[in-house]
């Protein structure tokens, strides 16, 4: 038994068909599978069900599999300790963020993150959370960046910032008249939301709950643009996150954005990593880069002033 023949069965777990694993492994078909054969050999036991149409692994080879995830990220995390004990600033950095968060986030803390750690890798994956936070048990991620709350005792949370909702309507709605409103004047509106698993959706259900308002029927997003383009043709109003609202994403003329008054709708963002990762002073400093973003980008009423309601006077 070597590292190689446990990479191959956790490739052919994950890609459930030979030829894609051996592709996804860069080897030929015929060595895969020889390889697999002469470990099943060496343990006795039968790993993969072999069918004409796609490979099932046995129970045991479930979790033999499972168990090489666990050693090859083992190994890993030593590589990892021997790479950042030479050059702590460089490396590679394998980072999960969500859909919603990631397209508004990235383009200003990326350019902050090369310019304080410029011989740093850094490996985007954009995933729904649950992908995410199953990519990092299975140490396929280094961190993530993810809205609280997350409920997993073997990650470690290091809170980032906490970011205000704003309220998207159309220039017709009769609340584009105002510059903004509390939560409750959202009582009995209907708002367009996200598909499940979103976890965005259920924040703003849970925003919903607070100030009485309902979710619209017979809608679903898939994504946070799809709002957006909807209520920019007047289908509804919905709730938008304040990064996803500033440059370099371009306004709308169509779209009114309303900040809340007093204590407003928002999430809290964190960068969470394994507790047990080798990574983990370094993840410190890196949660420290993008934790350093201007107020104005997390903060609907710091940005406010430059949003004008309908039929408020223009230069």
């Amino acid at each position: 038994m070597n590292l190689r023949d446990l990479r191959y069965l956790v490739s052919l777990a994950e890609h459930r068909h030979f030829g894609r694993a051996a592709e996804a492994s860069f080897v030929s078909q015929p060595t895969l599978s020889t390889q697999i054969r002469k470990l099943e050999e060496e343990l006795g036991v039968a790993l993969v069900e072999r069918t004409p149409r796609k490979v099932l692994l046995t129970e045991v080879g479930r979790e033999i599999a499972q168990r090489a995830r666990e050693v090859l990220n083992e190994v890993e995390q030593i590589r990892a300790i021997a790479r950042r004990t030479l050059d702590p600033e460089s490396g590679t950095v394998r980072l999960g963020i969500f859909p919603t968060l990631g397209p508004y986030l990235l383009p200003h803390v990326v350019p902050r993150i090369r310019e304080r750690f410029p011989r740093l890798e850094l490996l985007l994956t954009e995933e729904k959370t649950e992908v995410v936070l199953r990519l990092l048990r299975e140490g396929r991620l280094d961190a993530g960046i993810l809205a609280l709350p997350i409920h997993d005792e073997q990650l470690h949370q290091e809170f980032l910032f906490e970011e205000d909702f704003v309220l998207a309507v159309p220039q017709t709605h009769p609340l584009a008249t105002h510059a903004s409103l509390k939560l409750d004047e959202l009582a009995d509106q209907n708002l367009l939301l996200l598909e499940d698993g979103h976890c965005l959706r259920d924040q703003a259900l849970e925003v919903c709950h607070l100030a009485g308002a309902s979710e619209r029927s017979g809608f679903r997003a898939t994504s946070l643009e799809t709002l957006r383009q909807m209520v920019a043709a007047g289908v509804g109003i919905t709730l938008l996150p304040n990064l996803a609202v500033q440059p370099p994403i371009a306004p709308s003329a169509d779209i009114h954005l309303v900040p809340f008054r007093g204590d407003p709708p928002s999430r809290r963002i964190a960068m969470v990593w394994r507790k047990s990762s080798a990574l983990a002073v370094f993840l410190k400093r890196l949660a420290t880069v993008v934790r350093a973003l201007p107020r104005e980008l997390l903060d609907a009423r710091a940005s406010a002033p430059a949003r004008k309601p309908r039929g408020a006077a223009r230069n």
